[in-house]
């Protein structure tokens, strides 16, 4: 044993148990946000949904059937105010904040870099930067009086690199990358740990097209190591780690979902 670390015999799987957490997922009903929903909800968590379309609680009873509360709000959360409303709503029904994941967002193509302009510019703000400021910045309310919390914000490959087509989601999720590491520097101190997962390239509806396209498809694959695209549920286990007490001293991190797509 570690004479200056007695500490390493206190680790044990219970770590990464989320039994009576309570966790926001924005845009957790759809898309990669329902792999969050779920990995938190699988881990003990109870689960909060912010969508901006009806819930017609098809996957309320897949989560239930965890054995956890899972309730949803329908909110547009790029509004003044409906941020804060999420967040006291939530509270109001479970008691605390524990856990936030900023998913949602939207990504618009242009091919035309002249025709990216302000109409396409600004709504990916909004939701993609602004809305994960704005639920970090009313959950922060919480989260500091109770000296405990877990920030995980969704960045992209685009954190890192350029964003042909869309200027807009590359500059939002640098932007994610950004707040994270600024959050992270102003929340640690309150046991608050902020911090990212940057998925690669998943196989999920939006990608379908690119999937069913040969030369998209190999132009893909030949980037990731792991020579596969990535399923949903390979994004489960960093989201329990990142939320649960096993990464208490993880903090401003970006980690990397991608089969190794950056190594290439």
């Amino acid at each position: 044993m570690f004479k200056d670390d007695q500490k390493i015999t206190e680790f044990n799987m219970d770590l990464f148990s989320l039994k009576g957490k309570n966790a926001i997922i924005t845009g957790g009903n759809t898309g990669l946000g329902q792999a969050f929903s779920m990995a938190l909800a699988k881990a003990g968590a109870n689960v909060f949904v912010t969508t901006i379309i009806d819930d017609d609680g098809s996957f309320k009873a897949e989560i239930e059937k965890v054995g956890v509360k899972y309730n949803s709000i329908k909110a547009d959360i790029t509004k003044e105010g409906s941020c804060k409303t999420v967040v006291e709503t939530c509270v109001k029904t479970y008691g605390s904040v524990d856990i936030l994941v900023n998913c949602a967002g939207i990504c618009i193509n242009e091919p035309d870099v002249l025709k990216f302009d302000r109409s396409k510019w600004d709504p990916m703000v909004a939701i993609n930067l602004t809305a994960a400021f704005e639920m970090s910045h009313e959950c922060a309310k919480f989260m500091i009086p109770q000296k405990s919390g877990k920030i995980i914000n969704i960045g992209s490959m685009f954190s890192y690199l350029g964003g042909q087509w869309s200027p807009a989601y590359a500059a939002t999720k640098h932007g994610i990358a950004g707040l994270t590491k600024a959050y992270c520097d102003e929340l640690a101190q309150f046991n608050i740990n902020v911090n990212a997962i940057a998925p690669g390239y998943f196989a999920t509806e939006l990608t379908t097209k690119t999937r069913n396209n040969p030369e998209a498809n190999q132009r893909v694959l030949s980037h990731i190591a792991a020579d596969r695209w990535g399923y949903t549920s390979d994004l489960m286990g960093a989201t329990v780690f990142l939320a649960s007490a096993a990464a208490n001293y993880v903090n401003g991190t970006l980690l990397d979902v991608d089969g190794g797509y950056l190594v290439r």
